[in-house]
């Protein structure tokens, strides 16, 4: 995305002034335009604010004080001093450009709809601005990719709600099957005929190991007898 219009409207912005006849308006706006060539910024900001404090309708003072704050990474501050500038500015020009750098704040922050209507409406005050052009049509494509996006997200959304009501539905025919799958792994309503004998086999074998028992005591007990009768 090109945005270096800027630089250029804002020297297109420097005009020489008889200094003694100057207005304090236009003593700050001269000294603001000094220090914004000299990138001081914030020095700029300041005399361009002091300005708009002499007249808050100079679009030009708004303008370029849109460009520094644009300069010094504030773009929303910036984007607010351009909506203020351009319905006061009458020059096409210049009100082309502030359209223009209100597209360039738009499309950096991937607002492509507002900012397609932002260059719009630049080219319809200067048609013959390349730059805007180049934007715009930029500006269009980036739109067309973010809606075939948004597109696919949507079908994704629609697939996994289908596939989670089909898969409550299954679970409302088979309630049985949910249970089998709510418990914990190796859980099962029924004991299997294989689980079953098993348990069986080893009841069975404890009994007979209880009674050998049980057999040897008596039979131990049956000696000690006969050998008190002895």
């Amino acid at each position: 995305m090109r945005s270096n219009l800027i630089v250029i409207l804002i020297l297109a912005c420097l005009f020489p002034c008889a200094m003694l006849a100057q207005s304090a308006e236009k003593v700050y706006m001269h000294k603001g335009n000094k220090e914004f060539v000299r990138k001081n910024y914030s020095a700029a900001e300041t005399y361009y604010r002091k300005a708009l404090e002499q007249n808050a309708q100079n679009s030009r003072a708004r303008y370029n004080l849109g460009n520094t704050l644009l300069f010094q990474q504030k773009p929303k501050e910036a984007m607010q001093e351009y909506e203020k500038a351009a319905p006061l500015e009458k020059n096409p020009a210049y009100k082309a450009s502030m359209y223009h750098n209100m597209g360039v704040i738009l499309q950096s922050q991937k607002q492509f709809g507002p900012a397609i209507e932002c260059y719009k409406e630049a080219l319809r005050n200067n048609f013959r601005d390349d730059e805007t052009r180049y934007n715009l049509a930029l500006c269009q494509h980036q739109l067309k990719n973010q809606n075939q996006d948004k597109d696919k997200d949507k079908d994704k959304d629609k697939k996994n709600d289908e596939q989670k009501q089909q898969e409550k539905q299954n679970q409302q025919s088979d309630p049985n099957k949910n249970q089998q799958q709510n418990q914990p792994k190796g859980q099962k309503n029924e004991m299997s005929k294989d689980n079953a004998d098993q348990l069986l086999r080893a009841a069975q074998m404890k009994e007979n190991r209880t009674q050998d028992k049980v057999r040897k005591a008596q039979l131990h007990s049956n000696r000690k007898q006969m050998e008190n009768n002895w």
